[in-house]
């Protein structure tokens, strides 16, 4: 199970942050303790986070609810997005049109080199669980999408096939005789769902 990060003041925004180090504001913390009661009926056996504090602060209420740790990955963390980080989407649209039109920050993070460190998260963490075991990896929303599409082998360098996904949403990709299968994708009731762009 993919599960995004809850809003922050940035999301709010429209600003990308990439992998500027910013905070789940209340919204957000409100939505990770609404999505973590939900989850934790499922019973998970791992949980993996992204050492950003706005994933740690979502993580940490399913740690609480199911009293399983959180195991720091960086792989996990969000796309950098070099000269992007910080700016609104109004800005990037105006100073970098070329770029927003395929979402490929200058001098940031390739989005071939996103989803190989990602699905190589995936990889990891599939090949440590026994059959029927169940894992939550908590990300970022760009990050996820590019990373689940290269898992599920339908990655299209610069031509995003699945949307975005909303703050505290979650994806379960089912793993059965050697198949994957994506069975959710940006599921969950949420107080005050925000849809924002992909890479926010």
């Amino acid at each position: 199970m993919l599960w995004r990060h809850g809003q922050t003041a940035w999301n709010l925004e429209h600003r990308f942050q990439g992998q500027t180090d910013i905070p789940l504001d209340e919204t957000g913390e409100a939505q990770a303790e609404q999505a973590a009661r939900r989850l934790a009926t499922l019973r998970p056996d791992a949980i993996f986070s992204s050492d950003l504090t706005r994933a740690q602060q979502t993580a940490a209420p399913l740690a609480r609810l199911t009293g399983l740790p959180v195991t720091l990955d960086k792989d996990l963390r969000e796309r950098f997005g070099g000269d992007w980080e910080g700016l609104s989407d109004a800005d990037i649209r105006e100073r970098y049109p070329a770029e927003r039109a395929t979402w490929n920050p200058p001098n940031g993070e390739p989005s071939r080199a996103v989803a190989e460190r990602v699905a190589g998260v995936l990889d990891r963490v599939a090949d440590s669980l026994a059959e029927g075991q169940l894992a939550v990896l908590v990300g970022h929303g760009a990050a996820l999408r590019i990373g689940m599409e290269r898992f599920l082998g339908i990655f299209v360098e610069d031509t995003p096939i699945l949307g975005g996904l909303t703050n505290c949403s979650w994806s379960v990709i089912e793993l059965r005789g050697g198949r994957r299968r994506l069975q959710e994708y940006n599921a969950g009731s949420l107080p005050d769902p925000v849809v924002i762009g992909d890479d926010q």
